[in-house]
């Protein structure tokens, strides 16, 4: 009747097995984030796309629009870095710096070449857009406006 009780033991420990490992998983905490009303914490070496760095004694973009980023890009994805020098300062203050997010690699090549440190990643993770220009930042008026939610949120 049964040729082989030896495989028939071993059939019915497996199944003794893979049913503990389910009951576990059954009874364990819920792991899921509902995504709308929550948001994941980021790791802080997350690398969204860059954004530029507060400058603490001027309130601005720490940005001296020099263009070292934009010449170093080597998908050419910083397209504009504009500046001028207001009266009164040393150094040139940025007006507008357009990214081109669709085809940035993340290489991160422009956060380290930065001579003044003005450029970091952002923890943006759920960007989304219906057409290319939706992926076009200019990111001294992103700046501006994390900054007025950050002052809102306080």
């Amino acid at each position: 009747m049964i040729e082989k009780p030896k495989e028939v033991i071993k059939g019915a420990w497996s199944l003794i097995l893979g049913m503990a490992v389910t009951i576990k998983a059954f009874f364990s905490p819920v792991v899921t984030c509902q995504y709308p009303r929550e948001t994941l914490r980021i790791s802080p070496r997350f690398r969204g796309h860059i954004k530029l760095v507060e400058d603490e004694e001027t309130g601005r973009p720490k940005c001296i629009a020099c263009g070292v980023c934009a010449r170093s890009c080597p998908s050419e994805s910083i397209k504009e870095v504009e500046g001028e020098k207001r009266e009164g300062e040393k150094r040139k203050s940025v007006t507008k710096f357009i990214l081109d997010f669709t085809t940035c690699s993340q290489c991160g090549i422009c956060v380290e070449i930065c001579p003044t440190g003005a450029i970091t990643f952002s923890a943006d993770y759920n960007l989304a857009g219906f057409s290319r220009e939706d992926f076009y930042f200019d990111l001294v008026e992103e700046f501006y406006r994390w900054k007025e939610k950050r002052v809102e949120s306080r």
